[in-house]
């Protein structure tokens, strides 16, 4: 079954960190994406750009209406996904535990894809 895996965290957490932490951090990141890629299939996956950077399209009045940044105003923003192909739910969600971000206060959200 195909798994989308948004992972979100605090908008600019990382600026706050020394050279080392920063270091240290993106090497987590490196194992965590080596190990993933070794027991699933990641289909895809990427890091998103500052949410300063985000367009929104709503509706209103019937036409579509583009606003800057994102929707919601939360504490956690959508920065990246994997999109994996898993045996069961079980696979899925252990893959998101090793996930970094949610050292830090991040979550990720693991979300089935229907097929169409």
């Amino acid at each position: 079954m195909t798994y989308m895996l948004l992972i979100y965290q605090t908008e600019g957490a990382q600026s706050g960190m020394s050279e080392s932490e920063r270091g240290e951090y993106l090497a987590k990141w490196g194992a965590s994406d080596s190990e993933a890629r070794a027991k699933t299939t990641v289909l895809d996956g990427a890091p998103f750009d500052d949410v300063a950077s985000a367009t929104t399209v709503p509706l209103s009045g019937g036409k579509a209406v583009m606003s800057d940044g994102p929707f919601a105003e939360t504490k956690e923003q959508l920065g990246g996904f994997y999109m994996i192909d898993a045996k069961h739910l079980d696979e899925a969600t252990a893959m998101a535990a090793m996930m970094p971000p949610l050292e830090r206060g991040g979550a990720v959200e693991v979300r089935p894809v229907l097929e169409m």
